[in-house]
């Protein structure tokens, strides 16, 4: 795994040794980031939700982020992402704690949310609810979402627009409540 593209193009990051975590694919992390950037979404406050390494946070730090906050309940996820967060300049918090934890204890909106749960949970929609319960989306902000194929995003407010693309087995939505990203 690397990084990418920006600041920090081409530092390596560790993966977990296990089947712990699934990360994302660089494939998949440089589909997304071409499309947030293309809708100038990779800016301001980055949230990364179930971070497992830090990778797609840590994208979005060397592609302009100015700030990121990552979460994950896993001790060994946090780990591994402080120890992929050294040499990143920009300010940064690290969380080990459950989603619904640190999206209740949030106070700040973020202009970018990265969701990337394990598979097999089926709690992007409720994180989803969650975030846009508590106000934690900005208005012109975007969430980002990974997830499989065979897991539906249909249960969300009205308000929220979906632009879906299929990758193999795994799909990636971006959600929004305006049409910014909206083809």
């Amino acid at each position: 795994m690397r990084v990418i593209a920006g600041k920090y193009r081409g530092k390596k990051l560790l993966s977990p040794q296990d089947n712990s975590v699934r990360p994302t694919t660089d494939r998949i992390k440089e589909t997304v980031f071409n499309i947030l950037v293309s809708k100038s979404a990779v800016r301001g406050k980055v949230l990364d939700l179930f971070c497992g390494s830090g990778a797609l946070g840590i994208e979005a730090l060397s592609r302009g982020a100015d700030t990121a906050v990552f979460v994950d309940k896993s001790p060994q996820s946090v780990k591994l992402t402080y120890e992929n967060l050294n040499g990143i300049s920009e300010p940064y918090k690290v969380f080990n704690t459950d989603y619904r934890v640190a999206l209740e204890k949030l106070n700040e909106p973020f202009d970018l949310i990265l969701l990337d749960p394990p598979y097999n949970d089926k709690i992007e929609v409720n994180a989803i609810k969650i975030i846009f319960e508590r106000k934690l989306l900005n208005t012109n902000g975007i969430i980002f979402v990974e997830h499989s194929r065979e897991n539906s995003l249909l249960n969300l407010p009205a308000s929220v627009i979906i632009n879906t693309r299929n990758c193999g087995n795994t799909s990636i939505s971006f959600l929004a409540q305006s049409e910014e990203i909206h083809d």
